[in-house]
């Protein structure tokens, strides 16, 4: 079907069917194809309604779309579909009691992937340009040995990788003048410094003339020196660590993301700022997304909901007890951490109950962030009340959920909308310090 635009073009329009995952990603992704047509094969409705009861976000995605289905004014059975609104095309539900020959001939297993593979076929065979959206790539690479065309769901991936915001700049052959002025005065205007292309603020910098190098940051038209302060006995053992212990303990930064590989230090240096910081805030609150086992979710586990966190909390938990023997007074440090356990003042949350809850005067820190979707962190986000910080920790390369990418997880997204503002900071880390050993698997493994 061709349509004719402003500019006097005929542009074909598209056929879109959309996989089950889609929808668990995004309830509202049906309104994400412009004025081309949207099929939800029948399977996919079953599969929803599976999906419906439950906390977690693909379950609440799962309600929010079915009574966005709900609310369309129009029969969505209908072969010509319904509207879904202006300059948006048609949705329609499709169902089809008889399998395509070469769905037959090629798979012979029944499954749900399967039917709406079938779906798709069948559309095919009477119009043009059907496209199967799926985030499962082997859908997608069944579909395109059948000759059909599959794509990703891209509404809220990065645009590139490429230029995925690292949070800091190395200024090299820097006026020394610069660099003399931020040791005596602290800070200079953005006037003063022209080797600076279109400073992002809350941006980090490294400026560096011959043997000279002093580390800013900038905020408010200017730079400004960045000390190296140690946070709860535990000091940067290097620049970027540096940066990211300077946007911890500012409470004017109130959302901070740190992204790097195994080892460079994430974990426990937030955890160090917000040790360092407690009597700021009512509560330290850790959470880590649940991956679940062999598609198993924590009910599957024995205990109650302590002892089902536990095996994926550990990780955290190991990080304060390198911070409880850290530093001279060690057995002091030990005792005020164990305290806070204790009194509830370090405490663990599941994601998954997080919503409707309002947090005040929290340092709230999620971990492995890059096991989340974009709905989730914004969430998570969205709970922040008066007082609180909320950090999200990750590593961008190593993402265990099936249906997210590099460019489709929430940290990097977070990160790719969320530059430039003033209540955000970011800072990759980039240099191993857990272990020659380590860093060395990291970047060769």
């Amino acid at each position: 079907m061709l349509r004719y635009n402003l500019n006097r073009r005929y542009i074909i329009k598209k056929t879109f069917v959309i996989d089950t995952n889609v929808i668990l990603h995004d309830a509202d992704a049906i309104s994400s194809f412009q004025d081309n047509d949207v099929v939800i094969p029948i399977t996919v409705i079953e599969e929803i309604d599976r999906f419906k009861k439950g906390s977690d976000n693909i379950n609440v995605q799962a309600r929010r779309f079915i009574r966005f289905l709900d609310k369309i004014k129009g029969d969505i059975l209908d072969d010509l579909g319904a509207p879904l609104g202006n300059n948006l095309g048609t949705v329609r539900v499709v169902f089809h009691k008889n399998y395509h020959p070469n769905i037959q001939n090629v798979f012979l297993e029944n499954s749900a992937d399967h039917r709406i593979l079938n779906t798709a076929l069948i559309l095919a065979q009477n119009t043009n340009n059907v496209v199967l959206v799926s985030k499962d790539v082997n859908l997608r690479l069944k579909a395109r040995s059948l000759g059909l065309i599959a794509s990703d769901y891209y509404n809220d991936k990065v645009k590139s990788l490429d230029v995925v915001y690292k949070g800091a700049r190395v200024i090299k052959n820097s006026d020394p003048h610069i660099i003399d002025t931020l040791f005596s005065i602290g800070s200079i205007h953005q006037d003063y410094v022209t080797s600076v292309d279109i400073p992002v603020h809350n941006e980090f910098f490294i400026f560096k003339s011959g043997s000279k190098s002093v580390l800013a940051t900038f905020n408010n038209q200017a730079f400004h020196k960045v000390d190296r302060h140690k946070a709860f006995s535990l000091k940067p053992r290097n620049a970027e660590q540096a940066f990211a212990l300077n946007a911890l303990l500012n409470d004017q930064i109130p959302l901070v993301t740190i992204t790097g590989k195994a080892g460079t230090g994430k974990t426990i240096l937030t955890l160090a700022a917000a040790l360092q910081l407690r009597r700021n805030y009512r509560q330290i609150l850790l959470a880590r997304p649940i991956v679940a086992l062999s598609n198993k979710d924590i009910g599957f586990l024995p205990g109650d909901i302590d002892e089902k966190l536990e095996p994926y909390m550990q990780p955290l938990f190991d990080n304060l007890n390198v911070l409880k023997h850290m530093g001279a007074d060690e057995d002091k440090q030990a005792q005020k951490i164990s305290e806070m356990q204790e009194q509830g003042k370090i405490n663990v949350t599941p994601l998954a109950y997080i919503r409707g809850r309002s947090l005040p005067h929290v340092y709230f820190i999620i971990d492995e962030a890059q096991n989340l979707s974009p709905h989730e962190v914004k969430t998570i986000i969205t709970r922040a009340g008066e007082g609180t910080k909320v950090v999200f920790t990750g590593d961008i390369q190593q993402i265990d959920q099936p249906y997210l990418d590099q460019e489709s997880n929430g940290l990097s997204y977070l990160i790719s909308k969320m530059k430039g503002q003033t209540v955000f900071a970011h800072i990759n880390l980039e240099r191993g310090e857990r272990s020659k050993l380590a860093d060395i698997a990291s970047d060769l493994l």
